[in-house]
């Protein structure tokens, strides 16, 4: 049973997310995506979790079935700002429960820690080593995993926590850390540099602030079952048994893989940004350090690395990503790129199906050769693409003769 999962992901409670997401709108477009399985995202928020116990039904495996068949995990992320060893710190963590009572014993921990009403991914003061402890003293099966852990802010191995190892975080409750997830800015192949990292295995999930596909499951991790159970899913995190890969955005399209200052619209690459010594040269100011940057210092293996036995991975744009760019389009959500998606969609069933799967001929008899084209070069990582950096989202690059007339092309749909 082959589950793409994306466990990374919030309510409409979460600040900076869309107000209209709903438990039956994640549903809806997971589908349409091809993803099989989801998080509740942001299980500790009162409103939220009163929605997930109404319309899920947990069964006797910890997983929670909507009323169309389609499943959950229990799953929230919680943002740590606190100090430690004199050293600021900022960290999103991830939260996994193997049932409804182990996330209701969260829920009181963490409203004797603060407030879990004000925002679905809550912040609080206490350290990742409380974390842990507490996560341990309520059971063994709750599964935490640094998010995004290269990102420039608010991550494990990111800039601004200056961490060099994970110990670093975690001290000796680091043996409960099983797995870290990639984040949109770095890939597998970045972390299977640094050899500290060999004994975590690597996932990824999209972060998502909506439910429209473009966002939802633009990263996901796959596992192979042969029955979904929570239990498993921790064995697959634990151990590598039953994941199997992992679905990636190209690092360039992360908004932290390069160092930069959007302000001044500075981009630099890690040797420009060390000759620079990490300030802007337009105004004088600290560049955003990014994910590249980062594991450029400390990775101890080459560019290119790749151990034995780990899991593959595949580094693909979203599809609304690819019409936008063909026919020049910057609104994702725009008319002409929902109708060009939907009669997409209505053929062939699902995203991911699109991205990975259809041969050229068959997308080629649905869409214009041009967009037929840079499917399949985003499915062989072989579209160009300008870099993100310091929050701005990396840029597919097409000549204009890769591009559609969006007028010409009006008469067709």
């Amino acid at each position: 049973m082959e589950i793409i999962s994306d466990l990374q992901l919030h309510s409409r409670f979460s600040r900076a997310c869309s107000k209209n997401i709903t438990l039956d709108k994640l549903e809806e477009y997971a589908r349409i995506k091809g993803l099989n399985l989801l998080t509740t995202g942001d299980f500790q928020h009162p409103i939220w979790n009163q929605e997930i116990k109404k319309n899920l039904k947990e069964d006797d495996n910890g997983i929670l079935w909507s009323k169309n068949k389609f499943p959950f995990i229990w799953g929230t992320e919680i943002s740590l700002i606190y100090t430690d060893n004199g050293k600021g710190q900022r960290i999103h963590h991830l939260i996994y429960a193997p049932n409804k009572d182990i996330a209701d014993q969260i829920i009181e921990f963490l409203k004797s820690k603060g407030r879990v009403d004000y925002d679905g991914r809550p912040i609080f003061g206490f350290t990742s080593i409380e974390l842990v402890e507490a996560m341990m003293e309520i059971s063994n099966d709750i599964e935490i995993i640094p998010a995004h852990a290269w990102t420039s802010h608010f991550a494990l191995m990111g800039e601004y926590n200056q961490l060099t190892y994970v110990e670093d975080c975690f001290r000796d409750k680091t043996k409960f850390i099983h797995a870290l997830e990639t984040g949109m800015s770095s890939n597998p192949a970045d972390n299977w540099r640094l050899s500290q990292l060999d004994k975590f295995q690597l996932v990824s999930f999209s972060d998502s602030h909506s439910f429209w596909p473009y966002r939802l499951g633009r990263e996901a991790t796959i596992f192979d079952f042969k029955e979904l159970t929570y239990n498993n899913f921790i064995k697959a995190i634990r151990t590598g048994e039953g994941l199997k890969s992992t679905i990636e955005t190209p690092v360039f399209y992360g908004k932290y893989h390069y160092s930069g200052h959007r302000n001044c619209g500075v981009v630099v690459s890690p040797k420009e940004s060390q000759g620079l010594k990490g300030i802007c040269p337009k105004c004088g100011n600290k560049l955003t350090i990014g994910v590249a940057d980062r594991i450029e210092k400390l990775a101890d293996r080459p560019e290119g690395y790749k151990r034995e036995g780990v899991k593959p991975f595949v580094s693909i744009l979203p599809l609304q990503e690819l019409i936008a760019a063909v026919y020049d389009i910057k609104q994702l959500n725009g008319k002409k790129i929902w109708d060009v998606y939907n009669k997409l969609i209505k053929e062939f069933g699902n995203e991911f199906n699109i991205l990975l799967n259809v041969p050229f001929e068959n997308l080629n008899k649905v869409v214009d050769e041009k967009l037929t084209n840079v499917i399949v070069k985003n499915r062989n990582g072989e579209l160009k693409i300008n870099p993100g950096y310091d929050g701005v989202y990396g840029k597919i690059i097409l000549d204009d003769k890769e591009k559609i007339n969006v007028q010409k092309s009006l008469n067709q749909f």
